[in-house]
């Protein structure tokens, strides 16, 4: 056999060659780094944007006032009821507050006079006002007959003034404050009568056609309940499917149509399950609709093959010893399975649920198409009550004209991204804390 003819590692075509190799190298290693860069560099400005727009959401600008709770003006109520604690609440809650709060700014403004300077003065404060002066002397009827001072919202314009620090470049009718509403402010600010504050209503209080008095809370708990319902359904069906497909039946053509199948699920856009929510779950079985109940069962069907196959990977990742240790000391299939095979592969498993279920809780498109599209105020106190989620809440948000708006949905999706964080944290914590190493 002739012999290859020996290289000639230093020749120049040789120099030529690793030359051109190495710079194949960096230019390969270059387009990479360039593309990590930039797509850290685009989720840096999607963050900053969404950042400096929705810490604002999270702050209320609240006026000061000092209200005379004079007991004539409340029809029905005597100052021996008040004395006696005999008044009746129904009375209280029928009060004239926004006449309080009417006359608590004029005694702060006594030159305003005319119908539509009050009127412009009254446009100062938020109508969460009044509520709040109400839920105040419901909660304690003695302190009618006495002045009291509170913190109430500022109407939504005055809020935005004074978020970018009272500037008025823009002309009076390019605005929806006057010049001397302006004025008014900047009286307020200078006689310390102004603060901005992070604003409770924003966690605490469900939607509002007011921008100053809308918050998230509805929300929370709608996604909350719908979550539940959709865990209790994918996760034992999803578990039990693919310990079924790994575990117990029979490789063959029907098992690989249902593998099939189960990854073409899992490819299917989120849509498609919501129309098919739509016309089992509420046209065929007629469900409440806009309840957390139907959209959880939604989204459980969304989830299932996210869950088969998590599953079905974790369960098959446990090394076959395990399985042939246990059988060969007598243990049944059955034994073998759920003593020794699901334990390993528990881990994985819950990686694979919590995943689903962070998929579920950004999911917007399957929940508008079976209703929860709605505008809901209440919070909901069962599975079966009109409901909301975070997703849809930041879409109706988003789709209003008003900038108070604006900062809302910004200010939930940063609440949105707080939670796919923690739970995407808790699914790596599970997987390095109980992973075993094969």
């Amino acid at each position: 056999m002739s012999e290859l003819p020996p290289t000639d590692w230093f020749s120049d075509a040789m120099r030529q060659r690793t030359a051109r190799r190495y710079r194949r190298d960096r230019i390969f290693r270059g387009v990479g780094l360039a593309g990590i860069v930039l797509a850290l560099g685009m989720l840096a400005v999607l963050l900053v944007g969404i950042a400096s727009s929705g810490y604002q959401g999270f702050r209320q600008t609240q006026i000061y006032l000092s209200v005379e709770l004079d007991v004539s003006a409340f029809p029905g109520i005597t100052a021996e009821d008040v004395a006696n604690d005999t008044v009746d609440v129904e009375k209280i809650r029928k009060g004239p507050y926004g006449k309080l709060v009417r006359e608590s700014l004029m005694a702060m403004f006594p030159d305003v006079s005319g119908r539509s300077n009050i009127r412009e003065l009254n446009k100062l404060v938020s109508v969460g006002a009044k509520n709040q002066l109400r839920h105040m002397l419901m909660a304690d009827s003695s302190l009618l007959g006495q002045r009291v001072e509170l913190w109430v919202p500022s109407g939504v314009d005055v809020d935005g003034l004074v978020k970018e620090g009272l500037q008025t470049d823009v002309p009076e009718a390019d605005r929806r404050l006057s010049d001397q509403q302006v004025e008014w402010v900047r009286q307020l600010d200078e006689r310390g009568l102004l603060q901005t504050v992070l604003s409770d209503d924003f966690i605490s209080a469900g939607d509002s056609r007011e921008p100053e008095l809308a918050g998230i809370w509805g929300a929370v708990v709608g996604s909350a309940l719908t979550l539940l319902v959709t865990l209790i359904v994918s996760m034992p069906l999803g578990v039990a499917a693919a310990i079924y497909l790994e575990e117990f039946a029979k490789k063959g053509r029907l098992s690989d149509w249902i593998e099939v199948n189960i990854n073409n699920l899992a490819a299917v856009p989120s849509i498609v399950y919501g129309l098919l929510g739509l016309a089992i779950f509420l046209n065929f079985f007629e469900m409440p609709r806009s309840a957390p109940v139907v959209g959880g069962l939604t989204l459980a069907m969304m989830t299932l093959p996210t869950i088969i196959i998590a599953g079905r990977v974790a369960l098959a990742a446990v090394p076959p010893s395990i399985r042939d240790a246990a059988t060969g000391l007598g243990a049944s299939k059955m034994q073998v399975t759920f003593h020794h095979t699901l334990p390993l592969a528990m881990p994985g498993i819950l990686t694979g649920s919590i995943i689903g279920m962070a998929r579920a809780l950004g999911e917007t498109a399957p929940l508008l198409m079976i209703g929860m599209v709605a505008f809901v105020v209440d919070i909901p106190q069962a599975f079966d009550d009109s409901a909301t989620v975070l997703p849809v809440q930041v879409f109706l948000w988003a789709d209003r004209p008003e900038r108070a708006f604006v900062e809302k949905a910004s200010a939930a999706i940063l609440v949105l991204l707080a939670f796919l964080l923690i739970m995407n944290g808790v699914a790596i914590y599970l997987r390095n804390k109980f992973e075993k190493k094969w």
